[in-house]
């Protein structure tokens, strides 16, 4: 049944993947998850109730084995998602706390999941890190998975759909995400999720529209109503009218066609009109996330976030794990750089088996930190990493450097392990370029003094803004103040790229900031050699670079330094530039 009402109602979510679609509802009926029994169970028939449970982790853990198996060839990059959710299903947080549960307090199996999945969940959701807030999500997808053979719910079979739709559900998990046929989903629209979600990196490797987050879409929306998804700008419109329907098939038709000039555009170099060669690289979280980056033109890997290795699993990895991820994606990018980040855990990136309580852990025991008090755990990274090196071209990137004293012994400990290397007899490059991130306001004012001690800098400007202003950009009682353009801010980025000019050290950008079109002749005019943005954004802001003047950029960076408000710079901006890059030819997908 169509939507009773016929009144157009618009939506705003998240983004998880770009694009447009245009269709019909098709609603997907989780049968059953939500609806949790609870009773006593006796001491005599504890063990059987364990072995319920078992029992059922069991045979989850068959039908995602199932799943990876018969993943489409597409999708084949994306096995290690469902990897991931194979381990969290006999994970000591999960699958042993559950047991003890059962036994302890003499209740049946599926209220002692859901008991310890709601004690488990808001650790990951009061972190900082959107990355891992969305890996409450994996929690989530894997208690349901159990959950449905405890209770006997119909399992979802995506493969089952045999019309054009558009998927509308509470969740879709990625073990349901990679059974999409692409004959039969233009796209899909969630109650949960955010922009990192592996269901959202899935629907951006598949390159199919995707809004997450709308909280309680699925009960808004009926069977076979007309919809509208646009997941760039984050809505859905249902019972679009005939206006709305024409004005949307017109920008997904530009869309489409844009797509298709980047295909071929993407792998031009991005040169201005002066003749200046400016690289663009791609921000990785996942090794299958390189093809992404080559498929769409990257000169290398800018940012390589390095924390997916430490999550979901019972302790550290090893130096040969490590290793293979590393040397995966060094070789996936023959002849370009790939810029590793050390170890960014703890803070508001914890994972259970390393965490301390901390009362403010976002400026507390984090990244280098974090790495310099656990020398052991750092050491086998840097190992790792060096012996990668030796198959292509490296960047050892530090993060959270907040005084030079932690650069000088990271670089001891780097030694160390080359070292070691060395007398083991592995493999492994000697000498590679070592980084510092620029985030903390305490390195941006010192950076002429680090430069001297570093061969790069590379600015992350999410953080850099936040612990600038003084801000947590996810309050919305402060989120107004979060801005790349402050005037406080630019003129960190310019002391920034002028002590690395008076050192002769290059300057990259990984943060928000470079995946902005709007925001690329500023950065083009304070100097900087490198951006590195999302893999969707790279074909874009190439493109973007191809249209601007060097030397008008510097001058332009000139007059809006003189400027002493945010306001009077974003109109600065938007009247000189404005009209060129932001003539929907060019607008981001923001991640």
């Amino acid at each position: 049944m169509p939507h009773k009402e016929n009144k157009e109602i618009t939506l705003k979510g998240i983004g998880g993947s770009p694009g447009i679609c245009i269709g019909k509802a098709y609603l997907v009926d989780k049968q059953g998850v939500d609806v949790v029994p609870k009773y006593t169970i006796f001491n005599g028939d504890l063990e059987t109730e364990k072995k319920r449970f078992k029992v059922a982790v069991k045979k989850a853990l068959d039908e995602l084995h199932k799943i990876i198996i018969d993943t489409p060839e597409e999708l084949r990059e994306n096995a290690q998602i469902l990897e991931t959710h194979a381990v969290l299903l006999k994970d000591k947080m999960l699958y042993g706390r559950t047991i003890e549960t059962i036994d302890r307090e003499r209740i049946n199996a599926e209220w002692a999941l859901r008991k310890v999945v709601l004690a488990i969940k808001p650790l990951f959701e009061s972190m900082g890190d959107s990355y891992l807030r969305d890996r409450a999500e994996d929690v989530v997808n894997v208690s349901d998975r159990i959950m449905k053979h405890l209770t006997g719910a119909q399992v979802i079979n995506i493969n089952n759909i045999d019309k054009r739709v558009i998927l509308i559900a509470k969740e879709l998990s990625p073990a349901e995400t990679s059974q999409i046929n692409l004959d039969r989903v233009m796209g899909f629209v969630t109650d949960r999720g955010g922009r990192s979600s592996h269901t959202s990196i899935i629907a951006r490797t598949l390159e199919i529209p995707a809004v997450l987050g709308l909280e309680k879409i699925t009960s808004i929306i009926h069977n076979d109503d007309i919809i509208i998804v646009d997941g760039t700008a984050g809505v859905v419109v249902i019972n679009p009218s005939d206006e709305t329907l024409a004005e949307t098939e017109s920008r997904k038709n530009a869309y489409e066609a844009r797509r298709a000039l980047y295909a071929r555009s993407g792998h031009l170099p991005a040169t201005t009109k002066d003749g200046l060669i400016m690289a663009v690289m791609g921000n990785i979280e996942l090794p299958e996330e390189v093809v992404a980056v080559r498929d769409r033109g990257g000169d290398g890997i800018g940012l390589y976030r390095t924390e997916f290795q430490y999550m979901a699993r019972k302790s550290f990895p090893g130096e040969e794990e490590l290793f293979e991820h590393y040397r995966e994606v060094v070789e996936l990018m023959p002849d370009k750089p790939v810029t590793i980040r050390t170890l960014d855990i703890n803070g508001d990136k914890a994972v259970a088996y390393a965490s301390e309580p901390e009362e403010n852990p976002v400026l507390g025991l984090r990244a280098i930190r974090y790495c310099l008090q656990k020398p052991k755990v750092f050491m086998t990274q840097l190992r790792a990493i060096l012996r990668a090196a030796h198959f292509g071209q490296v960047r050892l990137l530090l993060p959270m450097i907040s005084r030079i004293e932690e650069i000088i012994e990271a670089k001891r400990l780097l030694a160390e392990a080359t070292d070691s290397l060395k007398k083991d007899g592995i493999a492994h490059q000697k000498k590679i370029p070592v980084g510092v991130m620029i985030e903390v306001p305490s390195a941006a004012i010192m950076a002429d003094t680090l430069a001297k001690e570093i061969d790069f800098f590379s600015i992350g400007t999410n953080d850099l803004i936040q612990y600038t202003m003084a801000i947590d950009r996810n309050n919305r009682h402060v989120a107004y103040l979060y801005s790349p353009i402050n005037p406080a801010v630019l003129r960190l980025l310019k002391h920034i790229t002028d002590s690395a000019a008076r050192y002769d050290i290059p300057v990259f950008m990984c943060g928000e900031m470079a995946g902005e079109v709007i925001y690329v002749p500023i950065l083009l005019g304070m100097g900087l050699k490198e951006l590195s943005v999302n893999p969707q954004s790279i074909p874009i802001i190439k493109d973007a670079i191809r249209l601007l003047n060097l030397d008008q950029a510097k001058k332009f960076v000139e007059k809006l330094l003189k400027q002493n408000t945010a306001e009077k710079i974003e109109h600065l901006v938007q009247s000189t530039y404005g009209e060129l890059l932001n003539n929907g030819n060019f607008k981001t997908w923001e991640r």
